[in-house]
């Protein structure tokens, strides 16, 4: 049976994937306008499993929040390249997991559905699709009665801050601060027992170096706890806009506090596989082939 234009241009809008694949879906299926379609879905899948392994470590950052300002998403979905990132597919797909986040507050990620289907069958179609690993790694939601600021570096950084007292402004800059400053917590008492327990280990051990008496060097360490503190606590850390004061000193001079912050960044923890970029462009040729 004779292929037509008409009938690739209608599997094509149908599944998303190029003019040639098409083609030859139809040719193998005699024609057969559905069970070509369902040989490259079956076929789409396995290769969306076969890019399980792969290394996704690029990606966006998406934030939402609702009209009234109250609730907000923010997400991380990666890819395996920068540029499958830009694709209009790509896009449109954290779009609707962003939208889906704001609207259901899912418990995880697999609990995620895109217009009635789970995310994990809507992600396996893209990566059939694009041909690159797509994963959505994590996310948080919420809702506050106090004032909701959002802040996002190039896609990459995203971070949405709650405030008790304040302003959406003054939210927005302290968003800005966390983004840039990279606190582990809001304060010293939040800071976990373990990771301090860790850290003065570590300041001991450099200070007995000192040869210094067991006493002094106890006041080194407490002096340098002091100064990690105010390190990795936003309170304590200088604020960006203006480092004459602490973002400790604009919230009390606001009459604010902060709730709760959010920060993901792309790729974060993941480890990268370094490759040639030559090697990598022959590997996807062989693998079209």
């Amino acid at each position: 049976m004779q292929i037509s234009a008409a009938m690739v241009k209608e599997l094509r809008e149908r599944t998303g994937a190029g003019m040639m694949e098409c083609k030859k879906a139809l040719t193998e299926a005699g024609g057969d306008m559905e069970a070509a379609a369902d040989q490259m879905r079956i076929s789409g899948l396995a290769k969306a499993d076969k890019k399980a392994g792969n290394t996704a470590a690029e990606g966006v950052v998406s934030i939402k929040v609702s009209d009234d300002g109250k609730r907000f998403a923010i997400v991380e979905i990666n890819s395996q390249t920068d540029f499958a990132a830009k694709a209009e597919d790509f896009v449109g797909f954290v779009s609707a997991v962003t939208d889906s986040v704001l609207n259901d507050s899912p418990a995880d990620v697999d609990s995620i559905v895109i217009n009635g289907e789970p995310v994990e069958e809507v992600r396996k179609s893209l990566v059939a699709k694009i041909g690159e690993n797509i994963q959505v790694r994590r996310f948080a939601t919420g809702e506050t009665s106090g004032a909701l600021g959002e802040y996002s570096h190039g896609g990459r950084i995203g971070v949405v801050v709650e405030l008790e007292g304040g302003d959406v402004s003054l939210a927005k800059d302290i968003a800005m601060h966390v983004a840039a400053s990279k606190p582990v917590c809001i304060a010293e008492e939040d800071v976990p027992a373990e990771l301090l327990e860790k850290e003065k280990e570590i300041l001991m051990a450099e200070a007995a170096d000192s040869g210094k008496p067991a006493d002094i060097i106890e006041k080194m360490v407490q002096g340098r706890i002091r100064k990690y503190l105010a390190e990795v606590t936003l309170v304590g850390q200088p604020f960006v806009k203006d480092p004459d004061q602490t973002v400790a000193q604009l919230l009390k001079a606001a009459g604010a506090s902060v709730k709760a912050f959010h920060r993901l960044e792309v790729g974060e923890g993941i480890e990268k596989k370094e490759e040639n970029f030559a090697d990598e462009v022959m590997a996807q040729v062989r693998g079209a082939e």
